[in-house]
C-alpha cells in the first residue's frame, strides 16, 4: 500500500516559523519572560516555543491538526517562564485554521473561541470577584476570538473574490458563445442571400451557354448571348450591390429595401425569359405580410424557379401563394423526370437555404417527387416545393440586399 506524499510547506509558512522561533529566541536571550515564577523557569521556555515554530510549518497544509496541537503546546507553555513569540504563533494557527481549513471548522472555531472567552471571562469574576479578572477574559479573546473573527473576515472576504472571478469567467464565456454563433448564423445567412442573388443567374447563364455550344444555329447563339448577357449584368450588379454593402463603413443604417411578393411577377416573367413555362397564382392579399415572412416566401420561389431552370424536365412550372388567417402557404411544381436539354449542376445548397429560411420562422418544410400531375399527361410525375410559413411571431431575419 502507497502511502500519500505529504506536501511540503509553503515558503510563507517557513518564513513565519523562522521568524518566530528567532524572536523567541532574542527575547529568551534578555531575558522577557512572561510568566516569572513557574515551575519550570529558565530555557524550559524554549521547547514550547520551538514546537510551536514546528507547528507554523503545517498551518496551510493541515491546519486543524496544527491548532490542535498548538493548543497543547500553549497550555505547556503556561508551566514555563513563558514566551510571548510563543503566543503570538498559536494567535496565527488560530487565524489559519479559520483561513484554510474546512468550512466546518470556519464555522466552528469561532463560535468556540467565542464561548471560550465568555466562559474565561465568567469564570474569572467568579473566582477573584474583582474587576481585574475582566483582564482575563480580554486576554483569552486576544488569543483565541479576535484571530479567529479576522480569519472568516479574510475568508470570506476571499470567497467573494473567487466567486465573483468566477462569475467574471462565466460571462466571458457565454458572451464568447454568443459571439461564437452570432458570427456563425451570420455567415450562414450571408451565404443563403448570396446563392440565392446570384444562383438564379447563373443557371441561366450555364443552361444558355451549353445551348449556344451543343446548337449549330446563328439565330439560336445570339439569342442564347443575349439571355446571357442579361443574366451576366444583372448578377454582377446583385453581387456589386452585396459587396458594397459588406464593405460598406460610411456610418449610413439605412435599411436597405427588401423584396416583396409584389416583385413574384416580375420574378415569374423573368423565368420565361430564361426559358421556363412557368405561371403564378396568388391568393389572398399580400399586404401587411411580416417582412421576414415575406421575404423568406420570395426566397423559396425565387430558388424553386431556380431549381426548376437547372434541373426541371419540359413542361409548366406552377407557382402558388396563399394566405389565410395565421399562415401563408407557398407550392411551387415542376416536370420531374429524364431532361433531353442541357442541365446545370446543382450542389443541393438550395434546399437546404430554403428548409433553414423556414426552419427559422417556426414553420414546416417539404421538397421530393410526387405521382402523377393532375394537369399533365398520366403517368407523368412532378417535383413539388411546399413551404408553410406562421404569421405569429415571425422570427426576424434580417436582409442585407
Amino acid at each position: 500500500m502507497q502511502l500519500a506524499r505529504t506536501r511540503p510547506p509553503h515558503r510563507d509558512d517557513v518564513r513565519i516559523a523562522v521568524v518566530g522561533l528567532l524572536g523567541g529566541l532574542v527575547l529568551w536571550a534578555f531575558g522577557l519572560g512572561m510568566n516569572p515564577g513557574r515551575l519550570f523557569n529558565g530555557s524550559w521556555l524554549l521547547v514550547p516555543l520551538a514546537a510551536m515554530a514546528g507547528l507554523e510549518l503545517l498551518r496551510r497544509t493541515r491546519p486543524w491538526f496544527a491548532l490542535c496541537a498548538g493548543t497543547l503546546v500553549l497550555a505547556a507553555d503556561q508551566c514555563t517562564q513563558g514566551s510571548l513569540a510563543t503566543v503570538l504563533m498559536y494567535t496565527d494557527l488560530v487565524y489559519a485554521a479559520v483561513l484554510y481549513g474546512s468550512p466546518a471548522a470556519a464555522r466552528r472555531i469561532p463560535v468556540g473561541s467565542g464561548l471560550l472567552t465568555a466562559g474565561s471571562t465568567l469564570g474569572a469574576l467568579a473566582v477573584w470577584r474583582q474587576p481585574e479578572a475582566l483582564l482575563i477574559g480580554v486576554a483569552v479573546g486576544l488569543i483565541t476570538f479576535a484571530p479567529a473573527t479576522t480569519g472568516v473576515l479574510v475568508r470570506n472576504h476571499r470567497e467573494t473574490a473567487a466567486a465573483e472571478r468566477l462569475r467574471a469567467e462565466q460571462t466571458a464565456l457565454l458572451a464568447e458563445m454568443d459571439r461564437t454563433q452570432a458570427v456563425t448564423a451570420e455567415r450562414a445567412r450571408m451565404a443563403r442571400e448570396l446563392h440565392d442573388m446570384v444562383a438564379n443567374h447563373l443557371s441561366a447563364i450555364a443552361i444558355h451557354s451549353t445551348a449556344a455550344l451543343s446548337i449549330d444555329d446563328a439565330a439560336t447563339t445570339r439569342t442564347a448571348l443575349e439571355t446571357i448577357r442579361e443574366n451576366s449584368v444583372d448578377g454582377l450588379a446583385e453581387m456589386r450591390r452585396l459587396i458594397g454593402i459588406l464593405r460598406d463603413s460610411s456610418g449610413d443604417t439605412e435599411p436597405v429595401a427588401a423584396p416583396t411578393l409584389d416583385g413574384l411577377s416580375a420574378l415569374v416573367e423573368h423565368a420565361r425569359t430564361n426559358g421556363l413555362d412557368a405561371v403564378l397564382t396568388l391568393t389572398g392579399t399580400t399586404t401587411g405580410l411580416p417582412a421576414p415572412v415575406e421575404l423568406a416566401a420570395y426566397r423559396i420561389v425565387q430558388e424553386s424557379l431556380t431549381n426548376a431552370l437547372k434541373h426541371a424536365s419540359a413542361g409548366r412550372v406552377t407557382v402558388a401563394v396563399e394566405r389565410s388567417d395565421d399562415r401563408i402557404e407557398v407550392r411551387v411544381t415542376s416536370p420531374y423526370g429524364d431532361r433531353d436539354g442541357p442541365r446545370a449542376p446543382g450542389s443541393g445548397a438550395g434546399l437546404v437555404g430554403m428548409r433553414e429560411r423556414t426552419a427559422l420562422l417556426g414553420g414546416t418544410f417539404e421538397a421530393g417527387p410526387l405521382g402523377a400531375d393532375p394537369g399533365g399527361a398520366a403517368g407523368d410525375k412532378v417535383w413539388r416545393v411546399r413551404a408553410v410559413l406562421p404569421l405569429e411571431n415571425p422570427v426576424p431575419e434580417r436582409e442585407s440586399t
